[in-house]
């Protein structure tokens, strides 16, 4: 083959129509597959995650979809303070760019308060060891409640009238009331007979008196 009858096919329109063509498809394939990626991607398409603490979920719930981002509760704690069901934090936080559609996730405070053993002090402490206890445990106290009995020895715990059992659970940072003795003697079996008993003295000094006459 000759160098000229090598280059004659550029004399050739449909060399030239076929080439033109592959080129055309070549540059929208490219062209498709960027679309594609940016699509995919969103490129460019980022909006600010809002800041909901504080709130409650179906608020923020609202306020997410205003911003085309998706939420749901993944987590709880509890915080005395605050109210049930409100959002303490959340992940990606407030302030952070995320691609629309992005999920945040919640963690709220709890919807019921948890419960709390008491710390066993009925019977076996003084006042001021138990208050130190049970404030140190996060309760909180009541004016004591005075029964006859040891002075500041405390017989007894009780919650919204109830007298607690050793190792029973009430709601964490619940109010609660100490029985104590007052110093007075307990009252024995018997005594209302012995002081009924004690009457008679007065016949022993008729007696005398007999004896007088």
């Amino acid at each position: 083959m000759t160098i000229k009858e090598f280059f004659s096919f550029r004399q050739n329109k449909f060399f030239w129509v076929n080439l033109i063509a592959m080129v055309i498809v070549v540059a929208l394939a490219l062209f498709g597959v960027l679309k594609g990626l940016d699509i995919y991607t969103r490129h460019g398409e980022a909006v600010v995650v809002p800041n909901v603490k504080g709130m409650g979920v179906a608020e923020a719930k609202k306020l997410f979809r205003n911003q085309k981002l998706n939420c749901i509760v993944s987590d709880s704690s509890y915080v005395k303070n605050l109210p049930a069901g409100c959002i303490l934090d959340y992940n990606p936080s407030a302030g952070q760019k995320v691609k629309e559609g992005r999920t945040i996730y919640l963690t709220i405070n709890t919807l019921s308060t948890p419960l709390q053993a008491v710390p066993d002090v009925a019977d076996n402490s003084s006042m001021r060891q138990a208050q130190a206890r049970l404030l140190a445990s996060g309760f909180k106290l009541t004016e004591n409640q005075h029964v006859p009995g040891e002075k500041d020895w405390v017989y007894e715990v009780k919650y919204k009238g109830h007298t607690l059992a050793n190792g029973e659970k009430v709601p964490t940072g619940a109010t609660l009331t100490l029985v104590v003795g007052d110093g007075g003697e307990l009252p024995q079996e018997g005594d209302s007979i012995g002081t009924a008993t004690t009457a008679p003295v007065s016949s022993g000094d008729s007696a005398a008196d007999e004896s007088w006459f």
